[in-house]
């Protein structure tokens, strides 16, 4: 696999920016109303070895945006003409940069899938996996039981893989509460709020609550200072949720012993606003979740509408059919008739497409990210779907020189959890195994 891959290169010159303050991250103060889950608990059995649970933590209180209400819906009756010059306006209103603030207190979920070893002693690995923009913690699914039939399978003892607060079963959470604004760098607050916060001492197959406790205050300040004691922690995180890792990884290093970085959208900053608004890409991306359709009649009809699509028939079938049943759930229309819609509404999926400043600044920062925290970058190999193009992928993959490595998947474009689950299997059981193979008989932590 090394031969596809890009050799390193020096840094090139970019235009800087001045990365923002990061906000305190805490959770919201008790008492606190918990929601149920959204969705119907599933199964356990979730492969042979491990079982699988579901849990909700509050996100860190303070978010980096103010809430802006949402637009009121389209009326049905606009012809396409008029949708459309509506959602550009509208995209012109999202890239608008936000005010910087110390801080605006809200209460929002995020919901948590588990996956623990049956047995599990705390001896392995944790894993925590990120999603990008638009999926959800399922999306992960399809990679990780390839990955735990794999020889690699045998170091892991727990995963945990978080719905952001706008995806999956927490926007469904946290649907009277999101409004216009958002910042990429408050998801990787709500992951360093889980990390120092909620996530148990160790990885054992108790059972564990829905909402899952605070820990100790003493273990709190030992975690901000001195990492996981009984952990060997390793992020994984796509495009958004690469990003997101990044970021917590450089507030908070001695919580990660490495981070694979799947194609994240880490990017150099423009010259000019003026350039960022002339660059068509996210301009795309937003007008095309501000028109994404969101209602089905059923899931069955949702999942025949996909399959008929381009951008879909890429996608592995298992990967398409799990987005299917967890990325929509069974809800009514306003007659009253049986209907599948996106947990997700498209304005949301605009809304984080439009939030582009964190990226920037963790393309800046990622120099400084301490080299003891192994970096993997996967990236796409399929001839011009690389992002901004080869040149622009090299750079970033070398963006932090020390303890970096990198290498293409052939078969894919961005979206390599969709498209190449196995080949995204297979890459992280030979990680695992070069890094990770004494795990048991050592700690690895910072």
């Amino acid at each position: 696999m090394q031969s596809l891959s890009y050799p390193p290169v020096k840094p090139a010159a970019f235009c800087k920016i001045i990365p923002r303050p990061t906000i305190p991250v805490y959770p919201p103060p008790e008492p606190l109303q918990y929601p149920d889950l959204p969705c119907k608990p599933r199964l356990a059995s979730f492969h042979p070895q491990f079982t699988l649970s579901t849990h909700i933590i509050p996100a860190t209180h303070l978010r980096t945006t103010p809430y802006e209400p949402l637009p009121p819906p389209l009326h049905p009756t606009l012809s396409k003409p008029e949708r459309m010059a509506y959602y550009e306006e509208l995209c012109k209103q999202l890239r608008q940069d936000s005010a910087l603030s110390s801080g605006h207190p809200r209460v929002l979920w995020n919901c948590l899938n588990r996956f623990v070893r049956k047995g599990a002693t705390g001896s392995g690995l944790t894993l925590f996996l990120a999603h990008a923009n638009g999926f959800h913690k399922e999306a992960w699914e399809p990679t990780i039981k390839l990955l735990l039939n794999l020889p690699s399978g045998e170091l892991v003892d727990e995963i945990w893989a978080c719905d952001a607060v706008q995806h999956g079963d927490s926007a469904l959470l946290n649907q009277e509460s999101l409004g216009l604004t958002f910042d990429w760098a408050d998801n990787g607050r709500d992951i360093l709020n889980f990390l120092h916060y909620f996530i148990p001492s160790s990885a054992n197959d108790s059972p564990l609550p829905t909402h899952l406790p605070r820990v100790s205050s003493q273990e709190i300040q030992h975690r901000k200072t001195h990492g996981l004691k009984h952990r060997t922690f390793m992020g994984i995180g796509h495009s958004y949720g690469g990003c997101s890792a990044a970021f917590a990884a450089l507030e908070h290093p001695e919580l990660f012993s490495s981070l694979m970085l799947i194609d994240p959208v880490i990017l150099e900053p423009y010259a000019t606003k003026e350039l960022e608004l002339s660059n068509p890409r996210v301009n795309v991306n937003i007008i095309g979740a501000l028109n994404r359709r969101e209602m089905w009649p059923s899931k069955e009809e949702a999942l025949a509408s996909f399959k008929q699509k381009q951008f879909f028939q890429r996608w592995d079938p298992e990967v398409l059919q799990t987005y299917v049943e967890y990325a929509l759930y069974n809800t009514k229309d306003i007659q009253g008739r049986q209907a599948a819609m996106l947990k997700m509404p498209g304005l949301q999926e605009a809304i984080v497409f439009a939030a582009t400043l964190a990226q920037y600044e963790t393309y800046q920062r990622l120099p400084d990210l301490d080299e003891r925290v192994e970096l993997r970058w996967v990236v796409p190999g399929r001839p011009g779907e690389e992002m901004l193009g080869a040149e622009a992928t090299q750079l970033r993959v070398w963006r932090r020189l020390q303890n970096s490595s990198n290498v293409k998947i052939p078969t894919s474009g961005h979206l390599i959890p969709q498209e190449a689950p196995g080949e995204l299997s297979r890459e992280i059981d030979e990680f695992l195994l070069r890094k990770y193979k004494n795990v048991r008989n050592t700690k690895c932590n910072l």
